[in-house]
């Protein structure tokens, strides 16, 4: 009896939440139409009265850029142009200088130079900014319009004025802009040791890496020392494809997994049997340009203990933007998700931590000049895992061991310092019997993350 009365008033207290619950989401929607009502006044103010005539879809299509823009610095609205510059970007080339550019505060700031373009080779940095293009001023203007007057027809020169922290005078550059073909992947052969560059995560790049690798074994007419693999300065691309260059170098393990909202929207991704690279000794390169999918890369890499991370700490993107269709010619890019690394690492805002920092000491300002990344960004995501990754780290300055200046080094030869002391780790890594970075190992039990 008394258990028959108990599920009883377990019942009628379930029913009894059932008026609250309702008039919960009555008050909430109640809300939503009341923010939704001021929404069209303001809209029908703005036609009326603004002081000249503006186009309905402008202001429509500014709203949805607004409400996007206060969530995350990744998610936006991709109307049919921004869907073919996405196109180009993973799939084509363009006639333009080769750089990356978001805006801040109304000013156009370099997230990144695409290398072998006009602008690597005019020596344009990370967290530069773009004041004048061709003599006039462009802040205050849109992001676009920058893009689309530094774009133009191979052959063309345009001028640029930059303005770099650590400079007292503005930087005047000329570049003549080129067919911006978008290769991902590069190799060369360096010391016996092959050195694979991945400019971007665009399609095909998994299968580019496999490539590079036999042509490296190729030009030797055997295995090389080792890898050095360059994400440097790589502002990532597609999530299958940084799987995919995982993969290339894993014998088995998870690579990445994504979390999104609910707390059992988990998926993994693990490597397939098979290291292309044969358990041979390497080394991953990564600075604060590499972001995105080259930290997955690096994080799978550096959790499973098979290859040394070197460098300086990488950019803190760990998000996953999801592409969603509202029409043949738009879409949503939203965040949807977070990625972790095989221990259960978030790299949001932290970034990869490089096993062995290196300074660019080839770069003649890589002391004053700061880093950008994605904690610097506005409204950038919390990472709700709190790890030591050493937000305040210094990436080497300090180091005794790196106080050699541009100029000595390139009376050496040196021309790109890190990549040149990787070389030499390498070697001698590969000198010593049983190196810890020769062979794969799964990564180490992972304990359950807190959300």
């Amino acid at each position: 009896m008394k258990s028959n009365f108990f599920r009883g008033a377990v019942a009628l207290g379930a029913l009894a939440l059932i008026p609250a619950t309702t008039a919960a989401l009555a008050d909430g929607e109640a809300s939503s139409y009341k923010a939704l009502d001021e929404f069209m006044d303001v809209f029908q103010k703005v036609r009326s009265d603004y002081v000249e005539k503006v186009d309905d879809e402008k202001l429509i299509k500014g709203a949805i850029d607004g409400m996007l823009a206060s969530l995350d610095p990744h998610s936006s609205f991709l109307d049919a142009r921004d869907f073919q510059n996405l196109r180009t970007q993973t799939e084509g080339s363009y006639g333009g200088l080769g750089l990356s550019v978001t805006q801040e505060d109304g000013a156009v700031k370099v997230i990144a130079p695409t290398q072998d373009t006009p602008a690597w080779r005019a020596g344009i940095k990370a967290g530069d900014y773009i004041t004048h293009l061709d003599g006039q001023l462009i802040y205050g203007g849109t992001l676009d319009e920058a893009v689309d007057k530094m774009r133009g027809q191979p052959g063309t020169q345009i001028k640029l004025t930059i303005v770099r922290t650590g400079r007292d005078k503005p930087i005047e550059l000329t570049l003549t802009r080129e067919i911006i073909q978008i290769k991902p992947v590069k190799w060369e052969v360096k010391d016996g040791i092959g050195v694979i560059n991945i400019v971007s995560f665009s399609a095909n790049t998994g299968a580019d890496v496999r490539q590079a690798i036999r042509s490296i074994d190729k030009s030797l007419g055997r295995k090389p020392t080792g890898y050095i693999l360059d994400l440097r300065s790589n502002p990532g691309g597609l999530l299958d494809e940084a799987v995919s260059v995982s993969d290339a170098f894993l014998e088995r393990g998870e690579i990445v997994s994504q979390r999104g909202r609910q707390k059992g929207d988990v998926e993994r991704y693990y490597a397939k049997p098979g290291d292309d690279a044969k358990g041979l000794p390497m080394i991953v390169l990564v600075d604060a340009g590499s972001a995105s999918a080259s930290e997955i890369v690096a994080g799978a890499l550096q959790d499973q203990h098979r290859a040394l991370v070197m460098g300086e700490r990488s950019f803190g993107k760990g998000s996953v933007q999801t592409m969603l269709p509202l029409s043949n010619t738009t879409a949503l890019k939203l965040t949807t998700a977070r990625y972790y690394t095989p221990s259960g690492r978030s790299v949001q805002e932290g970034g990869i931590e490089p096993d062995v920092k290196v300074p660019q000491l080839s770069d003649p300002d890589y002391k004053n000049r700061p880093k950008f990344r994605e904690s610097d960004l506005r409204r950038h995501l919390i990472n709700e895992i709190k790890t030591d990754n050493g937000a305040l780290e210094q990436d080497g300055k300090d180091d005794p061991r790196f106080t050699a200046s541009a100029e000595e080094l390139k009376k050496k030869g040196i021309e790109d310092f890190q990549l040149d002391y990787a070389l030499k780790t390498l070697s001698r890594l590969a000198a010593k019997p049983g190196a810890a970075v020769a062979q794969a190992q799964p990564a180490p039990a992972r304990k359950p993350a807190t959300r």
